[in-house]
């Protein structure tokens, strides 16, 4: 039996339920009946066993905050944490190395934040090998041998954001049409045409009835997408869509952002051309909260990394006892069909309208909002 030990945020009343809804060629985090592929590895341990935990750069504060919570979470359940970020540059070959590391000092479960899902075959293999259960943590990884995903169900994000799009735009910018453009996250990620597929499964029919203009016509992943997640790339980008479709006039209603860091950077270029679109972004950092709070960013997503990190090391916990994590979906891979028992948390959209409810357990967050 699972031991759950997931912080709850109740009474969130102006919380958007959607359902996911999703074709076969697209990744999703949505719940399935259909079978995981991975063959469950079971191990045992004990008070003063080394865990490994692998994670990718150290590009958002929620990584910060996970790395510092992995390390006081395993302590506290009598376990040595062995936690790592992947080194700027050639950070999938670091993070491959580093992970390699912890099996070679007898890490007894690895927890991989994946850099790239699907650079990580090797030390999966590896961890099988060894008897080691291999955690896919907020990221999937594209290897047999994975035995477990933990993360939230990042297509419902996505459907989040472009739902608060379309919300934005009807409250701010009067009666549509609404001219948009549209940004991804890195294309190493796998969360990252998740969170597209996600947004687009709720944007794709407004664009088609008219509703929604994209002037700059990029709306596919890969025109969109955003490498290693860049502030700077994504401000470049949004600097070179004024200057050629919003230079002379027309008005840009709004911009799809997947996560806070890119908003700042799309925010900045509108701003000095003068412009106030509608930005979505992901993970409450605390400067993307204060623009929340002074209207210039008008959402974000919450996914408690307190939560997700104690989650997982409940999950770690049981693994120890020789014991199987239950898991109530699964998430395939849209090209090798990979499929992994996942355990998903449930994401929150939050606007000016609700922040300081969906912050209320959440000291620095609730500051930041309130001033």
């Amino acid at each position: 039996m699972r031991k759950s030990r997931t912080l709850a945020v109740v009474g969130i009343s102006a919380v958007l339920v959607l359902s996911a809804c999703t074709t076969e060629d697209e990744p999703t985090d949505s719940s399935s009946d259909g079978e995981a592929t991975a063959n469950i590895t079971t191990t045992t341990c004990a008070a003063g066993d080394r865990i490994g935990v692998a994670l990718p750069q150290q590009t958002s504060e929620n990584w910060t905050l996970a790395k510092n919570l992995f390390d006081e979470k395993l302590t506290a359940a009598g376990f040595v944490p062995d936690v790592q970020f992947a080194d700027a540059g050639s950070a999938a070959i670091s993070q491959q190395q580093k992970a390699d590391n912890m099996l070679t000092n007898g890490a007894k479960v690895l927890v991989i934040g994946a850099e790239d899902g699907k650079q990580l075959g090797q030390q999966v293999s590896t961890a099988e090998a060894q008897n080691v259960p291999v955690i896919a943590y907020d990221r999937p990884i594209d290897a047999v041998g994975t035995d477990y995903y933990i993360a939230y169900d990042n297509f419902k994000v996505g459907q989040l954001q472009g739902q608060a799009l379309l919300d934005g735009m009807a409250a701010k910018k009067g009666e549509s049409p609404y001219n948009i453009e549209i940004f991804a996250g890195a294309p190493t990620d796998a969360n990252a045409p998740v969170f597209y597929n996600g947004a687009m499964d709720v944007l794709q029919p407004k664009i088609d009835d008219g509703t929604l203009l994209v002037a700059s016509g990029q709306t596919s992943f890969n025109d969109v997408a955003t490498e290693g997640w860049l502030k700077s790339k994504a401000q470049e980008r949004m600097d070179n869509l004024i200057t050629n479709y919003y230079n002379s006039g027309t008005d840009l209603s709004g911009v799809l952002s997947p996560n806070d860091q890119l908003a700042e950077g799309i925010l900045n270029a509108a701003t000095a051309a003068s412009l106030t679109p509608v930005v979505t972004g992901q993970d409450s950092e605390v400067v993307a909260v204060q623009r929340i709070a002074a209207g210039t960013q008008y959402s974000t997503i919450y996914k408690d990394t307190r939560a997700l990190v104690e989650e997982t090391v409940a999950a770690i916990e049981e693994i120890c006892t020789g014991e199987v994590f239950e898991t109530e979906a699964t998430y395939t891979w849209p090209d090798s069909g990979l499929a992994l028992p996942a355990h998903y948390l449930e994401p929150l959209i939050v606007t000016q309208e609700n922040a300081a409810e969906v912050y209320a357990n959440d000291p620095t967050l609730l500051a930041a909002f309130q001033g």
